[in-house]
């Protein structure tokens, strides 16, 4: 057992006291009993609070567990369920695919290397387990058995029962009137924690510290886990982190990391006739996109213009929507300022990223040069909000239309302006507004000077960025942002 000393910073007990079902004590030495196990954060933190007992963490426990649910990759489950013909337990993420033409719900294990032909659920199973297995990825405990092959169904694997992994009731109420008890800047360093950085990191060796400037750089890698069909793009030097928040912090993302993408395989396969990843998913990562392929790059270009500009997608006579958003991840040179080397962020990209027509349709540029390379001494060791709670808040504010109304009242936009630039601001706004202030209703629940310094400010730096590259990209556009300012009450 591990004992969970008296915390370090004061915000540590006020978030154990806001928060004591939704909050757990991090520490970089736990994270060494999963060492060997290949779980995002949110699945860690979820153990970690089961095997938390009082002020104390239980290490063995946790390992009898991992080692008996967790399944050894060099392990042939398909192997065990056949020779076994008994029910197997494990803790693993499944894709769910919905399959209508057969009326049956087929399941994959990639990572176990389980394809959706061999995994179907059990209908039989309660409603309400059934309504948790949405289209796309979910993580829980499986309970999976062989079933033989008879004269009309070929051998299979069952999934005959699924528990997820919730240790907390989600009310978006008690979660708003939560942020009330904290400041600005308490709630900013909140956010970062549960993260899993640290607020407090100074860089003793260049002499600086995790200013408000590299928090917000850092915290608006969340913005499109806030806002439905928002696109970002991120560009920084190695090791600053970006894959790494958004491989371990959410279940509602998919990440494609170098390769070669297929229209069929992002938007919709004519054909299998089956949706593609933007269909089952709140945002996907575009992740080291220098190295990004594309096969029939004209094809996937207009497919992804189009569905940039209004979430739409068209594919020879299918014709569906999504709401899910776009992040891009990219790595960029810097000079001995740490300023990129070219005034031209996007050229050492492929040409498919060069497209003003494409670039126009990103909404923001986070500024990644401005964060620390991740370290050791970086990691959280403290207080924080379990990463799947987190998640799973912002999650349930994708949908919520007040801060739409909130950004369309609190801004003053000039008639001149254009018109994505207008939309990117306010979708960014809103996004920011979920972010940092959830709680509020209405503009003035907020004052003026926390709504320009928190959400306004920068959202133009954002979409300014984006602005002044496509003058680089392409002199006819112009390199100035409308301005939009606050109403005055």
């Amino acid at each position: 057992m591990i004992d969970i000393q008296k915390s370090t910073y004061p915000l540590d007990d006020k978030i154990k006291r806001i928060f004591p079902k939704e909050s757990l004590y991090k520490d970089p030495d736990f994270y060494n009993v999963f060492h060997s196990y290949n779980l995002p954060s949110f699945i860690k933190d979820w153990l970690i609070r089961i095997f938390t007992l009082g002020n104390e963490f239980d290490r063995q426990t946790c390992r009898e567990f991992l080692s008996e649910k967790v399944p050894n990759r060099g392990v042939s489950l398909r192997q065990k369920l056949l020779h076994l013909r008994k029910p197997i337990q494990i803790l693993s993420r499944l894709i769910i695919h919905t399959d209508l033409m057969n009326g049956r719900i087929s399941f994959s294990i990639p990572d176990l290397g389980i394809g959706h032909r061999e995994g179907l659920v059990s209908l039989d199973m309660e409603q309400e387990k059934l309504n948790l297995l949405h289209e796309g990825e979910v993580w829980g405990i499986l309970t999976l058995v062989y079933v033989p092959p008879t004269e009309y169904m070929p051998g299979h694997i069952l999934l005959i029962d699924y528990k997820p992994f919730q240790p907390y009731s989600l009310d978006p109420a008690y979660f708003y009137e939560a942020r009330r008890h904290f400041t600005t800047h308490e709630w900013i360093d909140l956010i970062v924690r549960t993260m899993e950085f640290n607020p407090h990191y100074v860089d003793e060796k260049q002499g600086k510290y995790f200013d408000l400037k590299r928090k917000m750089a850092l915290i608006s890698r969340l913005l499109v886990y806030t806002e439905t069909n928002l696109n970002m793009i991120e560009l920084a030097p190695k090791g600053t982190g970006k894959s790494y928040v958004f491989n371990n912090l959410s279940k509602y993302n998919w990440t494609v990391s170098g390769g070669v993408i297929t229209r069929a395989n992002l938007f919709y396969n004519i054909s299998t006739r089956l949706p593609g990843i933007i269909h089952h998913y709140d945002f996907l990562v575009l992740d080291e996109i220098e190295t990004l392929g594309f096969s029939n790059e004209e094809e996937t270009l207009g497919a992804f213009k189009n569905y940039l500009e209004n979430g739409k997608i068209v594919v020879a006579n299918y014709t569906g929507r999504s709401d899910c958003g776009l992040m891009m991840l990219g790595n960029i040179r810097l000079d001995k300022r740490m300023r990129p080397r070219n005034k031209n962020f996007f050229i050492g990209l492929p040409q498919f990223f060069q497209s003003s027509a494409f670039v126009d349709r990103i909404h923001g540029f986070i500024e990644g040069w401005d964060l620390f390379r991740f370290n050791e001494n970086m990691k959280m060791k403290g207080i924080s909000l379990n990463t799947e709670y987190f998640s799973e808040m912002l999650h349930l504010m994708r949908h919520e239309h007040q801060y739409t109304a909130i950004v369309d009242e609190m801004l003053e936009i000039p008639k001149s302006a254009d018109t994505r630039d207008t939309k990117a601001v306010k979708k960014l706004c809103s996004a920011y507004l979920k972010l940092i202030f959830p709680h509020i209703t209405k503009p003035n629940d907020v004052s003026p000077l926390e709504l320009e310094l928190y959400v306004l400010k920068p959202a133009l730096q954002k979409r300014a960025v984006i602005r002044q590259q496509l003058s680089e990209l392409d002199p006819e556009y112009s390199p100035e942002i409308p301005d939009i300012r606050l109403r005055r009450y």
